[in-house]
């Protein structure tokens, strides 16, 4: 015998915008939809009386489970390959900025890891033109923009190509570093160390541009000190 459910309360959703978000029960990239509720209390199914609102809430689309606002917080597949990708980008300029351009073995180290990350059509004159460009370029370095750099890099040679870029490394990599496990933090640090290392030690320009990489992955300076130290002892 069922027993009949007089009293409870239920929800009313209304949707209010959609997009794609990475869902935590999937584990993969779906769409959701953006709800709001009303709850209502009711009385043999009946809704009466309001009691208040519900949500805002994500709803999978996929596993219909619902989610806070903060599960947009983490990119979605695709948005987290771009960041890696763009990640990679800027540290291998701002090491190209440091002094590698006049290596071989620096350049073609630089270019193959660009390529690794996800740039195939990346080549050694794409990268010098960018730098050229780069430093052509003293609205980006000069003024207010310069002094918001000085915080994170303190070479006192380092140009103001290399200023642009350590302000781009802080960009690109602190947003980037929450959603990299620490084992994903210090590959990236030492993908940095294999290209200052292609033509021999690192140079002073070379470690503060690594130092910087290392600060804007929320890595202890010890660690990444015994990080740049372990990459330059051959295994």
């Amino acid at each position: 015998m069922h027993k009949m459910c007089v009293m409870g309360v239920r929800t009313s959703w209304r949707t209010v915008a959609d997009g794609e978000f990475f869902c935590p029960d999937c584990g993969g990239d779906r769409n959701y939809l953006r709800r709001t509720g009303r709850r209502r209390l009711t009385v043999l199914g009946v809704p009466l009386l309001s009691r208040g609102a519900a949500g805002p809430v994500l709803e999978c689309s996929a596993c219909r489970g619902h989610f806070g606002p903060d599960a947009l917080d983490h990119p979605t597949t695709v948005r987290f390959s771009a960041m890696l990708r763009d990640a990679v980008h800027t540290l291998t300029l701002a090491l190209l900025a440091a002094g590698g351009t006049s290596s071989r073995a620096v350049r073609d180290t630089a270019v193959a890891t660009v390529r690794a990350a996800g740039f195939a059509d990346c080549s050694e004159d794409q990268l010098l033109t960018l730098l050229a460009a780069l430093a052509a370029d003293t609205g980006r370095v000069t003024g207010s923009y310069e002094a918001a750099a000085a915080g994170h890099c303190t070479h006192q040679g380092m140009d103001p190509c290399g200023t642009a870029l350590a302000i781009e490394l802080h960009e690109s990599l602190e947003p980037l570093a929450p959603h990299l496990a620490p084992a994903g933090r210090e590959a990236l640090l030492l993908q940095g160390a294999r290209i200052a290392l292609a033509d021999g030690a690192y140079t002073p320009a070379e470690r503060e541009v690594l130092s910087t990489v290392g600060s804007a992955l929320m890595l202890r300076p010890a660690d990444t000190h015994r990080l740049l130290a372990a990459a330059r002892t051959p295994s």
